[in-house]
């Protein structure tokens, strides 16, 4: 009997024929773990699902794993639906996978823990990076749907509670495909154009399929990477979105939002009625004490009798004269004993002594002393000082050391004196400065005395005549 011949790839076909006309293996529902995951560079994804029975090659196309909403990974329970059928260049068979589900947990629960981990791996949850609200805004972005219950409670409450803030609403779809990217360009078009000080974004309540625009990786960085603090206002209090963990600040609800964005006015006019008491209560002590000052000032013994300012200062005046003649005594008898000593050695160097006698003194053009006519060469100039040229010279250092009498304030010259009188007490000066300064001390006596003088007859007393209006009156001294 001869048996009839065929190929292998007629065989992987006629398999596949078989496989592709099966109901069951047609429409198939599989669960098991991942393993060997791998995503090629033209999108498709290919991996093996395994139970402790068995393991399945599987084929997801780039067209379907587009539509994912998790990160498959190694290790993990799925339930994969598809068909079973052969490729006939290698005859292996596979499920061809067409939607993917976490088994157990959903897959949204999968990618908002995935999305999750990775953001605050980044720092995006960091508190470091919050933004603190404005106190009082100026402008208030709120990004969501314009015709959403959720806008109309934001507004009412803003107008109660805060009327300057300005409202701009940029609207935007919070659910569906479009959804997340709509959002991420509102957010990013406020900061470009510095439409406002603050925004908040969010919709109202919802399943988590409804929510999870908030839950985009582009809305998250576009909240992070706002210059403007964001509010993050999304579903009621129990939902929590990536916005919110991204958010400078998470308000439960739309309403919440709008109530942690403005301070209530009827706060702030009790804020503001407080404030104004309390400047009353200031100014009025201010007033008080300064009241109080004034009346003591107006006490003050110089006030009530001018004179007694200046009797005090020619008391101090005449201590200070005391004082002076006798630190002078006392310098001129200390420096008397030693003025004798020296005078002799003194008169004994002194050049009019030398010149008196027909002798002169040569210098050179610098005033270097000429000693032999060997230092001087033939047309050098030199200077000649006879008698009579020391004595005029002598005469212009006398006349440098009087002292003209001093104009400084009176003040002044008592501070002065005082510490002309303690220099000269100490006796460490040099005679020729013991004697300038005794010189200026009693030059500043004498102009202290002439000051007092002439405000004792400036003096005026204020007195009240009849009618109760001030009136002035010469002082006359009592002599």
């Amino acid at each position: 009997m001869e048996q009839n011949i065929i190929a292998v790839s007629q065989v992987n076909e006629y398999i596949k024929f078989l496989l592709d006309r099966d109901e069951l293996l047609a429409n198939l529902c599989v669960r098991g773990e991942i393993s060997n995951y791998k995503v090629y560079p033209s999108g498709h994804h290919y991996f093996t699902l395994k139970d402790a029975e068995g393991a399945l090659r599987c084929v997801m196309f780039r067209s379907s794993a587009q539509r994912l909403r998790f990160k498959p990974e190694n290790g993990m329970q799925v339930v994969a639906y598809g068909r079973v059928t052969v490729f006939p260049r290698d005859g292996a068979y596979q499920l061809y996978c067409s939607a993917l589900t976490a088994d157990g947990a959903g897959d949204l629960y999968i990618a908002f823990e995935q999305l999750k981990e990775k953001l605050s791996k980044e720092g995006l949850f960091d508190p470091a990076h919050k933004k603190t609200l404005p106190k009082y805004p100026h402008t208030i972005a709120i990004i969501t749907s314009a015709a959403g219950a959720a806008i109309m409670d934001m507004l009412r409450i803003l107008a109660k509670r805060y009327p300057l803030a300005k409202v701009k609403l940029l609207p935007v779809r919070v659910q569906g495909v479009e959804a997340p990217a709509e959002i991420a360009g509102a957010i990013r078009y406020a900061n470009r154009y510095q439409v406002a000080d603050l925004i908040i974004t969010g919709r109202g309540g919802g399943s988590i399929e409804d929510l999870w625009a908030f839950n985009d990786e582009r809305v998250a960085r576009a909240i992070f990477d706002s210059e403007i603090p964001v509010i993050s206002a999304v579903g009621h209090e129990p939902d929590v979105t990536i916005s919110d963990y991204v958010a400078d600040l998470r308000a439960a609800t739309p309403s919440n939002a709008a109530e942690l964005a403005v301070p209530d006015q009827q706060e702030l006019r009790k804020k503001l009625s407080l404030l104004e008491m309390s400047m009353q209560q200031s100014v009025q002590k201010t007033l008080k004490l300064s009241r109080q000052r004034l009346n003591s000032l107006a006490e003050k013994r110089v006030l009530q009798n001018p004179l007694n300012y200046v009797e005090d200062r020619r008391v101090l005046l005449d201590f200070l004269s005391t004082r002076l003649q006798a630190a002078g005594q006392k310098t001129l008898h200390e420096k008397k004993q030693r003025f004798v000593r020296l005078t002799a050695a003194l008169d004994a160097m002194s050049p009019l002594k030398v010149l008196s006698r027909g002798y002169s003194m040569v210098t050179d053009e610098s005033g270097k002393l000429v000693t032999s006519a060997s230092t001087v060469r033939l047309g050098q100039r030199i200077h000649i000082s006879l008698r009579s040229a020391w004595r005029q010279m002598y005469s212009r250092y006398r006349r440098n050391l009087q002292m003209a009498e001093t104009s400084k304030s009176f003040e002044a010259s008592m501070e002065r004196l005082e510490t002309i009188v303690r220099q000269l007490e100490q006796g460490n000066a040099p005679l020729e400065e013991s004697l300038k300064l005794f010189q200026e001390g009693t030059a500043l006596v004498q102009s202290c005395a002439k000051l007092l003088d002439s405000a004792e007859q400036e003096i005026v007393k204020l007195t009240k005549t009849a009618d109760g209006t001030p009136a002035e009156t010469e002082y006359v001294r009592d002599e």
